[in-house]
């Protein structure tokens, strides 16, 4: 896979060839052999394993800070008490002075301490699983042989020949920081340096009070296997690192948490990755109980997989004419569900409109009369259930109950006693 276009694109290529070139340290553009490229550096890049190790291991490295224990409690200070309508915070002691009758010790007084004051015993580390760590650090390194990770991280490497760098055991000899620089220049990684230079500035906030004024980027990492030299050599290069292959740190490789770290390897360190991390036919050597990350899928182009004609050739032909997924309908609206459910709404409705029919037929009838004659035949009725409820209120032995509640139910449907709305 290519990362850059033009004359750019075939000076460098990504981790997916099967061999790396082993490159001279004297001469520009020299070969001096070719690495199988190591398993660690093919497997899956877990950015979010990195991050939370990262978060955890520098935690690790904390100075413990506090508040003076007496801090805001150096006063001679009471409570009032209750009854003089003032709060119960303590108050300082005396007079003669603004100060007296002031609070004091409380979180919301002026001059007081801090709420939960700081202590040097908090818990300041951070414990992880030992094969997370391990995984983090495949992660970083798998990360740091692809060129588009290395450039969105802000390394500069377009001038160099191929990712990941590796050159012959003829660097770890190198004592003097000349002839590391003018190494550097030979691989074209110099303008990462100088990048790297041209980065260092005052360090925003407090900090640059506090021992620790100026701040710049990151550079090469120089991973070696034995050091006969490296590392006084490049120990005063500015933002370059050095460290051994059997002690790999992911503060190093992703710092920040950022993978994409411009590593430059040692043909004698790059050769003892599959020992170290070992590789999917064998186990490591050194880390017990410890295997590869193995990638989910070995091919993550779903699309092409899909489409090959070796799967086509096997997937059915799609279907046509499949009914189509109905949608579900609230009975208590459509009247079509409900029928489902129950059919006896349709009878129940049906009776109901034949109701409002006939309730609507009789209003219209009634709204035909002569309304004079419908309130003459109203007074008469009332003046007769009149008469006949006074009779039944004699209390006559030829009046039993059962006429009084004859009377007063017709009485009662006739509307009498009510008023009838004049004065």
């Amino acid at each position: 896979v290519s990362w850059a276009a033009g004359a750019e694109a075939e000076k460098m290529s990504s981790a997916a060839r099967p061999v790396v070139t082993v490159l001279s340290t004297t001469e520009d553009g020299k070969t001096v052999g070719t690495l199988p490229m190591p398993d660690v550096l093919l497997t899956p890049i877990r950015q979010d394993i990195v991050h939370r190790v990262h978060v955890n291991m520098a935690k690790n490295k904390r100075q413990p800070y506090a508040v003076n224990s007496k801090a805001g409690m150096q006063q001679s200070a009471i409570s009032w008490g209750t009854g003089r309508a003032v709060s119960r915070i303590p108050r300082i002691c005396g007079g003669g002075t603004h100060r007296s009758g002031q609070g004091a010790f409380g979180n919301m007084c002026r001059g007081g301490r801090m709420f939960n004051p700081t202590k040097t015993w908090r818990k300041w580390t951070a414990k992880t699983n030992t094969n997370e760590r391990r995984a983090a650090v495949c992660s970083a390194l798998a990360a740091s042989s692809v060129p588009a990770l290395l450039m969105a991280r802000g390394h500069r490497v377009s001038e160099l020949a191929e990712v990941p760098c590796v050159v012959a055991n003829e660097l770890e000899s190198i004592s003097k920081t000349k002839d590391a620089m003018a190494f550097l220049k030979t691989i074209k990684a110099m303008e990462d340096v100088d990048h790297v230079k041209d980065s260092r500035n005052i360090r925003r906030g407090k900090g640059k009070m506090r021992n620790r004024r100026y701040v710049m980027r990151r550079g090469p990492l120089i991973v070696f296997e034995n050091d006969n030299g490296v590392n006084q050599a490049f120990r005063n290069i500015p933002g370059v690192e050095i460290a051994c292959v059997d002690r790999l740190n992911l503060l190093v490789l992703a710092p920040g948490g950022h993978l994409g770290r411009f590593i430059i390897w040692t043909q004698g360190a790059f050769e003892k990755l599959d020992t170290v991390f070992g590789s999917y036919a064998a186990g490591s050597d050194v880390k017990k109980t410890f295997n590869l990350p193995r990638p989910s899928m070995s091919n993550a182009d779903v699309a092409r997989i899909i489409n090959s004609d070796e799967i086509q050739s096997k997937v059915r032909s799609a279907k046509s004419g499949f009914a189509k997924p109905t949608r579900k309908r609230n009975p208590l609206v459509n009247l079509g569900s409900m029928l489902k459910l129950n059919p006896y709404v349709a009878q129940m409705k049906r009776a109901e409109t034949a109701l409002m029919l006939v309730n609507a037929g009789k209003k219209r009838r009634l709204a035909a009369k002569d309304p004079k004659d419908g309130k003459k035949k109203a007074s008469l009725g009332k003046v007769q259930a009149g008469s006949k409820f006074a009779e039944t209120l004699q209390g006559t032995p030829e009046t039993p109950c059962a006429s009084f509640l004859d009377s007063y139910n017709k009485v009662e449907e006739t509307g009498f006693g009510k008023k009838t709305g004049k004065k």
